[in-house]
């Protein structure tokens, strides 16, 4: 988005919208007032742009028109509402003025904050619309949550939302992300998050549905999006609703053995908790932003070969901004009361005892420890060999938190450090100990030992530099897509022949 773009005011945008002359369409909206419709005529000339507004409040009437739903809040129904006022628009208008129209309908179903009660406001919006007359139509459908605490300021909030939607569909189709950014023109990300958008259609065929949901992160409109194997984009609340979770945070660059061990063996586990077993469960991989953010920008191709690798191999993607573990529970903590469980590396525990995170808490450590394990939380350790937690040192990647040495022998090898053993700062044991007595962190059993000295780092490196060795430290199909993508670099260097094992130091 360019530096000096206009920050055009909500009513700028509906009038010339209004004006415009060549769309014209239906605003049909459920919940939270005519709060869209309202703005367009408030500013005038909306006869040039507006066919028909309804609003249907009643159940009864809603399912006359658009069908019985077990959800009037959902994304099934705001899709009943969009394909029912798009057929009666071209039944009604495409022989006196198609050649010439751009079709449009812009609908929403939402529940504000209501007197009854203290329900959060949160809404489906979508609008479909033909970028050329005569032309098959493109859609764009967000869900959203109101932050207000008043209902009369979700209301206004949607109406600018919903304005923003609609201009953003019909300005900004080819650039993913002013049309990401404009969603909030005017309001801020303090009252609205998006958390989630999907775009389909022929004015979007140059656009990946992931980069857009990633767009959503990175500038601030919602904390994490989420993806299914196939690359679809998830509504986390829809996912995650009353389900146990276990999710697993690495860098996946490339996926490896001990991704998939780490997480296969926690899963194993999880599922035997007694408040988990006959529970509905959702397990996730999960990238930070910062993370992708590592290298300064953004590398769309890398974030893509990341998520699709992960989708290669079965598994749902969560890609979130939370840097602390603790606000990464207390996100899954909005949609479900069960269990959470967190699968992660030695190192990755060392770093939940290092202060410096904290320091923006009042409480420090202590408070975020209470932030995270409050209700059925745990956190399971994936081993490591002392060599290896030596290598990883020597490459770099020291704990910021000091940790006591371990001890060292000619048999380093053969140590293995696990929650159990593990030592953490003298001034934290207790703290330790007391989270570790009581089941909040726990040892991942049942590894595989001939993996515990794989690191993503090394990996990528012998990708890079053509060393064929690299291709039994990842899953077969992380292999095969790797190389039939040429992802990572794979290809940039001739193939070193790999050493035979005899011969192998």
């Amino acid at each position: 988005m360019g530096e000096n773009k206009e920050l055009l005011t909500t009513n700028r945008k509906a009038l010339t919208i209004n004006l415009d002359g060549s769309r014209y369409g239906t605003i049909a909206e459920i919940g939270a007032g005519q709060e869209v419709s309202r703005i367009f005529f408030q500013v005038g000339g909306a006869s040039g742009s507006i066919a028909k507004t309804m609003s249907a409040y009643d159940m009864t009437f809603s399912d006359a028109i658009y069908g019985k739903a077990p959800r009037y809040v959902s994304r099934e129904r705001l899709q009943t509402m969009l394909d029912h006022e798009f057929k009666l628009l071209k039944e009604r208008l495409s022989e006196k003025r198609g050649e010439r129209t751009r079709f449009f309908v812009f609908a929403d179903t939402v529940v504000a904050k209501s007197f009854k009660g203290p329900n959060e406001g949160h809404g489906w919006l979508g609008v479909r619309f033909q970028h050329e007359p005569l032309a098959e139509p493109s859609e764009i459908i967000i869900h959203v949550r109101m932050w207000d605490k008043e209902n009369v300021l979700q209301q206004q909030a949607l109406g600018i939302v919903g304005v923003n939607l609609i201009y953003g569909a019909f300005n900004y189709s080819n650039s993913p992300q002013e049309l990401v950014t404009s969603l909030v023109d005017n309001i801020g990300i303090d009252r609205i998050e998006v958390d989630m958008l999907r775009v389909s259609g022929p004015a979007f065929g140059h656009i990946d549905n992931r980069l857009i949901s990633l767009r959503l992160v990175q500038h601030g409109l919602t904390n994490a999006v989420m993806f299914a194997p196939n690359g679809e984009v998830l509504q986390p609340s829809e996912v995650l609703h009353h389900k146990a979770v276990l999710v697993e945070r690495g860098s996946f660059r490339p996926v490896t053995h001990v991704n998939v061990d780490m997480l296969n063996c926690a899963t194993a586990q999880f599922m035997q908790e007694p408040i988990v077993k006959g529970k509905e469960m959702i397990v996730l991989m999960e990238i930070t932003m910062n993370n992708l953010l590592a290298s300064g920008d953004l590398d769309a191709d890398d974030f893509l070969a990341r998520v699709d690798m992960l989708g290669h191999i079965g598994f749902t993607t969560l890609i979130s901004n939370y840097s602390e573990f603790y606000r990464l529970v207390s996100y899954f903590r909005r949609y479900t009361k069960e269990m959470i469980g967190v699968a992660m590396g030695i190192n990755n525990l060392l770093e939940i005892f290092n202060e410096k995170y904290y320091e923006s808490l009042e409480g420090g450590i202590l408070e975020s420890m209470g932030r995270m394990f409050r209700n059925a939380v745990k956190l399971y350790a994936y081993p490591m060999r002392q060599d290896a937690f030596d290598r990883y040192l020597a490459n770099g990647q020291t704990p910021t938190s000091p940790v006591t040495a371990f001890p060292t022998h000619a048999f380093a090898s053969s140590v293995m450090i696990t929650a159990r053993n593990l030592q953490v700062s003298y001034h934290l044991r207790n703290l330790y100990a007391h989270l570790l007595e009581n089941g909040n962190i726990d040892c991942i059993v049942g590894s595989n030992p001939d993996y515990l000295n794989i690191f993503s780092r090394d990996v990528l490196q012998k990708i890079k530099t053509g060393d064929a060795s690299w291709e039994k430290l990842v899953p077969a199909k992380v292999a095969e897509f790797i190389k039939e993508r040429r992802l990572l670099g794979y290809g940039s260097k001739s193939v070193v022949p790999e050493v035979p094992a005899a011969n192998a130091v």
